[in-house]
């Protein structure tokens, strides 16, 4: 099953995301059989500002997709305000369109 998990960050937490960034990256690393897409939310007028993460996941079920999200290392520092999971169907899939970013 796929899951996307889409999280907003509070306030004024962009030094405690850098401070992590390492660390998150490695744990991505560890989910990388799952993962099927994982980025950032970037501000509309500045991509140096991020809102939040976006990952969609291929597990087994809801209780993997929340396991692997509050086991997250931007989650357990306090990065995101929110979670939203919702299980989903891939529909149309075109990776090309992401080639250049």
């Amino acid at each position: 099953m796929l899951y996307s998990i889409y999280c907003l960050d509070n306030p004024n937490t962009e030094k405690l995301r850098d401070e992590h960034r390492t660390v998150h990256r490695e744990y991505l690393d560890l989910w990388k059989d799952n993962l099927f897409f994982s980025g950032p939310l970037l501000d509309d007028h500045d991509e140096n500002v991020q809102l939040g993460s976006l990952f969609i996941l291929k597990v087994k079920d809801r209780a993997e997709a929340e396991k692997y999200i509050y086991n997250e290392v931007f989650y357990k520092a306090g990065v995101f305000a929110s979670v939203k999971i919702v299980r989903m169907r891939k529909g149309r899939y075109n990776p090309d369109l992401a080639a250049d970013f």
